[in-house]
């Protein structure tokens, strides 16, 4: 639901891939807003974008440019993030920041609104909140329901992910590669994942640390333990970067402390908020990266018991990455925060 005040709004970031999914979830949201600044790089200065049937120039940060706005929404990289997030903050607006800068700071607050918006209630502002990784919301949204009901022991997951997780540039390469193999061409190197993505899967997403996990298999697991408020959480990640689009798409194994039927399954998944079940096998029916694309829920199919432990269920978990997992997700946070 959309704030009842007229709100003051700069987003920082808004060429990038996911600022522009920031405006038309703004828009379609019919989100108030009096004033719309709008950020972006040097190289982009000047420029218009086009919003409400208004045009919009581009600005660049620079000092007390949040100067009236009530509300900053980011998405940028880490290093601009720290630098101009405070200073948003400093200059009297509420920030949500869909870099990884905060996420894991104690002192900031990690949100999907589904999970734990109650802890927005009583926060001081103006104030700076966490938006989570995009592989991390949708899985604890399908995660909630499950914890509240039945309480969790452990959480397997493999992740499936889009390339517009990487951001415009990364698309683009995907859809070069395509394009040069399908025409009998040598695809030109690849500068944004560490190997081609046309027709393969890569099993790295950022850098490796000592353990062996890759950077965004440790943002799922420390922010889902941060999000749920469940620090000894037993949860394992392995993520895979494939040749899709858009959406991301996990594999979850799910321990419960209770034994459920698939029934209490279905009935406690389909009542959840932010959740979409689709879960038919003698159709076909489950849901797919390409289906959900520009889509709000989270979908979640396939849900089937482990025959090896009662307690443990499988399921399918799939999300607009871009949407759900960055933009909608940023705005929802807001809405709780001017209610």
């Amino acid at each position: 639901m959309s704030p009842a005040k007229v709100l003051n709004v700069g987003i920082v970031g808004a060429t990038g891939v996911v600022g522009k999914e920031f405006l038309k979830v703004l828009d379609q949201k019919k989100f108030p807003i009096h004033n719309l600044k709008l950020f972006a790089s040097l190289a982009s200065k000047d420029q218009t974008i086009e919003f409400r049937g208004q045009s919009h120039k581009l600005y660049v940060l620079e000092e007390g440019c949040f100067q009236g706005l009530d509300l900053v929404l980011f998405s940028s990289g880490d290093d601009i993030s720290k630098e101009w997030g405070p200073k948003a903050v400093a200059a009297g607006s509420i920030v949500v920041d869909n870099s990884a800068a905060f996420r894991m700071n104690p002192e900031m607050p990690l949100v999907v609104p589904e999970v734990n918006g109650d802890i927005l209630k009583n926060a001081k502002r103006p104030l700076l909140v966490a938006n989570p990784n995009c592989s991390t919301i949708q899985l604890v949204v399908a995660l909630q329901p499950l914890a509240k009901n039945f309480g969790l022991n452990a959480v397997r997951v493999a992740s499936y992910q889009s390339v517009s997780g990487a951001g415009k540039e990364a698309i683009e390469e995907l859809q070069n590669q395509l394009y040069a193999l399908l025409n009998n061409q040598k695809p030109q190197d690849p500068k944004i994942f560490p190997h081609q993505i046309a027709f393969n899967n890569i099993p790295q997403i950022g850098s490796f640390a000592e353990n062996g996990f890759c950077s965004e298999e440790n943002k799922i697991m420390n922010e889902t333990r941060k999000i749920m408020n469940l620090p000894d959480l037993k949860i394992t990640a392995f993520t895979v970067r494939t040749p899709t689009l858009n959406s991301h798409s996990e594999a979850v194994w799910v321990t419960l402390k209770e034994k459920v039927t698939k029934e209490q399954m279905l009935k406690t998944l389909k009542s959840a908020p932010g959740i979409l079940v689709q879960d038919s096998l003698s159709e076909s029916v489950y849901p797919t990266a390409w289906a959900v694309s520009g889509q709000d829920p989270v979908y979640v199919g396939r849900i089937h018991q482990d025959p090896n432990d009662p307690y443990t269920w499988l399921m399918w978990v799939v999300s607009d990455n871009i949407r759900k997992g960055a933009a909608l997700n940023a705005i929802q946070i807001a809405e709780t925060l001017f209610p």
